[in-house]
């Protein structure tokens, strides 16, 4: 018998969808009782008071409108969410778009819970003079509001996930392709910057459907006759199985294709679908880091390697704390395939990002995972400096969607560690996003181990190190048609103008 059906009916019958609902919330809470017995009562109470809350609500669907607040719940659980994160998801709406003061809140269900609901809880719009200001504003609470409580963006990234799932119902196809574009732009590289690929993947798939509908059913036509034609999957699990049983090497294997909006990006850049290199992805756990590269060694006897695309992310994990090592052979028929290779620890780690420490059973798990947030994920840092940085919220949401959250280029920064950069950055760039209190004082750049000019646009992998000297001469007007950042143009401009150099607009 599950947990659930220990109790009578929990939930209050919403027109002819009161069956549906009380199936629901079983799921929920079945959900939770796998790995947190204890917290199903407050759960449970959470869940009756958002419905009582809800009551009469409706969404654009016509459903009652605490299935969305039960969905945003149960996707928590789904990632081993603690109570209060789960309770706050339920609740995250009610202070917003219900007659709930804080203090009830505060009253039935702590100050934990209570200012979670209240980290995700829209900013009055009665100040706003329009929708873009308004979100502006609310984006820049939630972001900075990471720095207090981690768990604010994990539910506001379950809040988007089913928005996203149920965008179809609302009817207006300008706002559908406004909520994907944001989506994509700020939400999808936030989750994957905080290790959640599986919500980065299908966030950003989400919003190809809506921003492009041709080119997502072109491309999931496309990918969906390729994974017919393609009947060596099972061959190629065989065959590395076998050549790691003989070597005493046991494993587990996956295998999954390139999400979609991933496709479209590779095509859109020119490379053809069967150049793809990780279009199929066979992801191989062991049981420990030597076996893994043992089994690097045995993979790479069985099929030729192409060594442009390996990646050892054992030896330097990725900025997100993901481990694996990736390599791309050449299968049957020349056909490129990805091999993922990992322990079940990175494979956790690679599922759940920084929600991984929800999963390892410890006291305390909330705040270990926000401290090693504020200490150990550039994410938030980035952050800090362009609220520091920003004049307005729009100069905030700017900087954030192309310096902290745009396209990435992997390098190695001067202690030589494996960090990133936005796509088509310059040492100008470089310097005042990692050095910015001695930005100004920039006097030379050494790219792998070569003396580089300032406009020089760093590449992949590429080894930087910046010298700095108190008597430079300091940033001119060149500097800024050099910069690509908008945190170092800012920079750079308010160095300017504190020179009286005059600059009363922004020349970009």
């Amino acid at each position: 018998m599950k947990y659930f059906d220990r109790y009578a009916k929990i939930v209050y019958s919403i027109g002819e969808k009161g069956v549906i609902m009380e199936r629901d919330a079983s799921v929920l809470l079945n959900k939770v009782a796998a790995y947190n017995i204890l917290a199903v009562e407050i759960v449970k109470k959470a869940y009756l008071y958002a419905c009582e809350k809800h009551k009469n609500q409706y969404r654009e669907s016509g459903e009652a409108y605490i299935t969305h607040p039960l969905a945003v719940a149960t996707i928590l659980a789904e990632i081993h969410a603690d109570m209060a994160t789960i309770c706050a998801g339920l609740l995250h709406d009610t202070l917003e778009d219900t007659k709930t003061s804080e203090e009830e809140l505060l009253n039935l269900f702590g100050p934990e819970i209570t200012n979670l609901v209240k980290g995700v809880t829209n900013i009055t719009n009665m100040n706003f003079y329009d929708k873009t200001t308004f979100n502006n504003a609310n984006l820049r609470k939630v972001l900075v509001g990471m720095s207090k409580d981690i768990r604010i963006i994990i539910i506001k990234l379950a809040d988007r996930i089913h928005n996203m799932r149920t965008l179809e119902y609302k009817k207006d196809i300008r706002k559908q392709q406004l909520k994907s574009q944001e989506t994509i732009k700020i939400y999808a590289p936030i989750a994957e910057q905080l290790g959640l690929y599986g919500l980065k993947l299908e966030l950003e798939d989400l919003s190809f459907m809506y921003l492009n509908p041709d080119g997502y059913k072109e491309i999931r036509d496309l990918r969906l006759k390729w994974q017919d034609a393609s009947t060596i999957k099972d061959e190629i699990i065989a065959n590395i199985s076998r050549v790691l049983n003989d070597n005493y090497i046991f494993s587990t294997i996956k295998f999954r294709m390139k999400n979609l909006y991933g496709i479209y990006k590779n095509l859109m850049n020119g490379t053809s679908i069967d150049n793809i290199h990780d279009l199929f992805i066979f992801n191989i756990i062991l049981d420990n880091i030597d076996n893994c590269y043992l089994a690097l060694k045995y993979i790479h006897e069985l099929y030729k390697p192409n060594p442009i695309f390996f990646k050892d992310y054992i030896a330097q994990p990725k900025p997100n704390h993901y481990e694996s090592l990736h390599t791309t052979v050449f299968g049957p028929d020349d056909k490129l395939m990805q091999m993922q290779i990992r322990t079940p620890e990175m494979e956790q780690m690679a599922r759940y990002g920084i929600t991984y420490y929800w999963h390892q059973d410890v006291d305390y798990a909330s705040i270990i995972m926000q401290d090693a947030f504020n200490k150990q994920y550039p994410l938030m840092q980035s952050i800090l400096v362009a609220n520091k940085s920003a004049k307005s919220n729009a100069d905030f949401v700017q900087i954030v969607e192309e310096d902290v959250l745009g396209e990435k280029i992997p390098i190695y920064n001067n202690k030589g560690e494996l960090t990133e950069i936005a796509q088509g950055s310059t040492p100008i760039d470089y310097a005042y996003l990692n050095f910015s209190r001695v930005a100004n004082h920039l006097a030379a750049v050494i790219v792998n181990g070569v003396a580089v000019n300032f406009d020089y646009v760093i590449k992949p992998y590429d080894k930087i190190r910046i010298i700095t000297d108190i008597n430079a001469p300091g940033p001119t007007k060149e500097w800024l048609e050099i910069a690509k950042t908008a945190t170092a143009k800012q920079k750079i401009k308010e160095y300017l103008k504190s020179k009286g150099h005059g600059l009363t607009r922004s020349p970009w």
